[in-house]
């Protein structure tokens, strides 16, 4: 046997030791399909679509704001209840359903994010035709939530008792400024008890997230004097600042691979029209497949946001603007940073989903995304984060539209998934 054979198979050795290792006496998805409690949650899935629908729209139609989604939790809560789960809620606020296995040392996470991107004022109506849902975060996660309670609900009726533990989560802080809040504390909670996260986020059967993008969320505020539109026109004015600071900044290159973005999302400021802002403030999104690029983005920024104050306080016609230190502060808060991390190619997680998707002939590519995968991935726990079925569009939009034509695949594949990592307790088929 020639070297390169040699390590052609150890390396195969390794893989499938990782691979198979973590999973005990687990089944493959086409053994888990021949279960006859497995068999009667794969039924139930399928005969009850009409009701999950249902179920999604009544869920989308309770508000969820950033950190606001008390009201939708307190909804959860109940349906999970009567799920038949031991349901609690934490500090987060997230809303936790325990589904206990034979082995409560160890645990699967199931979980879908309450809130959605959404100011409080927004008016919520979700509008039906057939198969087709219209309305903000109908998807966005209107479908995952939905899923979470039809998947608790299809192992009670199949009264299927798992291996290891199942926490069905609902939990808080994944969109915007939540900065991951209720993952974070999960996984701080559960320390080493957590074997695996599957996270539902909106729609599809097409992907499978098994990167975390890596992202910070940057705050940037100036204060001058401020004062009137006309008497005092010529003081250096925030809003003007961060004017020529963004113009800057947008001018700024970034890299196709590793793949950097960046976004200006929101801009502050100003009492009226006729009055020069004491304030401004802008909120900036960066992204970057590379931790290094993300710094130097964050660089650029704060380099650029600087130059365009200092160029307004110098470019001041005014009394107290020119050569008075101080005219103009700029503050700088980081909203937010999401961890990158990336799922092993030998991911147990990974291979019960493949499985998954070969028993029901689906096809499914691997991506880089930020969701509430990011922080067990950054931690080195085997995560992923995927959609719960059916179509969807115009995702954080008032337009947006979820079709569950197909829904039941994404259903189906959520379970095999689950029940591959989890595992049905020995002796519990009936």
């Amino acid at each position: 046997m020639n070297l390169s054979a040699l390590c052609y198979i150890l390396l195969l050795m390794a893989g499938l030791t990782a691979r198979t290792a973590p999973l005990g006496q687990l089944r493959s998805a086409s053994q888990i399909s021949r279960d006859p409690q497995a068999a009667r949650a794969l039924a139930w899935l399928e005969k009850n679509v009409g009701a999950i629908n249902d179920e999604q729209a009544r869920i989308t139609a309770i508000p969820a704001p950033p950190f606001q989604e008390a009201a939708r939790g307190a909804y959860l809560r109940k349906l999970l209840a009567s799920a038949g789960l031991r349901v609690s809620a934490d500090k987060s606020g997230n809303i936790i359903g325990e589904l206990p296995g034979s082995n409560e040392k160890e645990v699967v996470m199931l979980t879908a994010h309450l809130d959605t991107v959404f100011p409080p004022e927004t008016v919520v109506k979700v509008k039906r035709e057939g198969t087709r849902f219209t309305g903000p975060g109908i998807s966005d996660n209107g479908t995952g939530l939905a899923a979470l309670v039809a998947l608790a609900r299809a192992l009670r009726e199949a009264k299927l008792k798992p291996e290891r533990t199942i926490l069905f989560v609902a939990d808080v802080g994944e969109e915007g400024e939540g900065n991951l809040r209720g993952m974070r504390m999960l996984v701080e909670n559960l320390k080493t008890r957590l074997k695996f996260v599957i996270a539902l986020d909106g729609a599809g059967t097409d992907y499978v997230t098994t990167k975390a993008l890596a992202s910070r969320r940057i705050e940037i505020t100036v204060t001058g004097p401020g004062g009137h539109s006309w008497s005092d026109f010529g003081l250096p004015n925030p809003i003007d600042a961060l004017a020529r600071g963004i113009t800057r900044f947008i001018r700024v290159k970034v890299q196709e691979s590793p793949r950097t973005t960046f976004n200006v999302g929101q801009i502050e400021g100003g009492t009226s029209v006729n009055s020069i802002p004491f304030r401004a403030s802008v909120k900036v999104d960066l992204r970057s497949e590379q931790g290094s690029e993300l710094e130097r983005l964050e660089g650029e920024l704060r380099q650029a946001m600087q130059s365009g104050v200092d160029e307004e306080v110098s470019a001041a016609r005014a009394p107290g603007g020119i050569g008075q230190s101080g005219a103009l502060e700029m503050n700088v808060r980081v909203l937010g940073v999401r961890p990158g991390g990336e799922l092993p190619a030998n991911s147990a997680l990974l291979a019960a989903l493949r499985d998954a998707d070969t028993f029901l002939g689906n096809q499914s590519r691997l991506e880089r995304s930020s969701t509430d995968a990011n922080i067990p991935l950054s931690m080195g726990i085997e995560a992923i984060s995927i959609g719960a079925g059916g179509t969807s569009g115009g995702a954080h939009t008032l337009s947006e539209w979820y079709d569950s034509t197909g829904r039941e695949l994404g259903l189906k594949r959520v379970l095999l998934t689950l029940i591959g990592v989890a595992g049905i307790a020995p002796g519990d088929s009936r």
